[in-house]
């Protein structure tokens, strides 16, 4: 099972916030993505979107998706390069459902003290394996490992990606029970909230089941479930 190191708890936080400053952080093209990482859902109001870290993962990812297709419910997959080698029929899957790809890097790297080389070297490579699976797939988005961003959003801007945060996770790496999370979904979401999940990393049934769960109870109470902006 994969664990996250301890400081990661400190991390799940907003990070709406510019990362990059100076005159590395070069203006983006009008348009095109920013350096600054997206928090934030499409739409006015009640609006909410899920993002899923770590996959592909079988069964966990398919009966995310299964999930997701009867509530008919688009989300954002984040995908971890090695785990795409393994399992490329699952992101063809994940692309068939309508759902959005997003490159978060090819080993689960911290790239904080990376070098912007070492950075493009790695989401390039990744990039190529997801396109492996699926040719000519967009993958709009970028996640840093971790959460741990360093220079690499000025690196996923140049790669033409734009950098995707959160506003909520719901430490569903650390399995409390199904019950848990769905109460953190409940007590966390904010209008306008983008929110990390994991479909990878481990046994995460219990995830699919809150997803399962929630859904239904957002909608009842006026929720729409869209995709992330697409810029900062």
């Amino acid at each position: 099972m994969f664990h996250r190191p301890k400081w990661w708890r400190r991390l799940a936080v907003p990070v709406s916030v510019l990362l990059l400053s100076g005159s590395f952080a070069a203006p983006a093209l009008a348009g095109g993505p920013t350096a600054t990482v997206v928090d934030t859902a499409r739409g006015h109001g009640d609006v909410v979107s899920f993002t899923f870290d770590d996959g592909p993962n079988p069964p966990d990812t398919l009966r995310l998706l299964d999930v997701l297709r009867r509530r008919h419910v688009r989300a954002v997959f984040c995908l971890w390069g090695d785990h795409v080698r393994e399992h490329p029929e699952v992101v063809r899957r994940i692309v068939a459902g309508g759902h959005v790809l997003c490159n978060h890097s090819m080993h689960h790297d911290d790239f904080g003290p990376w070098t912007p080389e070492q950075i493009r070297a790695d989401l390039v490579e990744t990039s190529a394996v997801i396109r492996q699976a699926v040719p000519h797939a967009r993958i709009p988005y970028f996640r840093a490992p971790y959460g741990s961003w360093g220079q690499s959003p000025q690196v996923a801007v140049e790669l033409g990606m734009q950098p995707l945060g959160w506003r909520l996770a719901i430490t569903d790496w650390e399995p409390p029970g199904a019950d848990v999370l769905v109460q953190r979904l409940r007590d966390g979401i904010t209008p306008g909230a983008v929110v990390l999940m994991h479909d990878g990393g481990g046994d995460r049934s219990q995830t699919v089941e809150a997803v399962d769960r929630i859904i239904p109870e957002l909608r009842a109470q006026g929720w729409r479930l869209t995709l992330p902006r697409r810029r900062g």
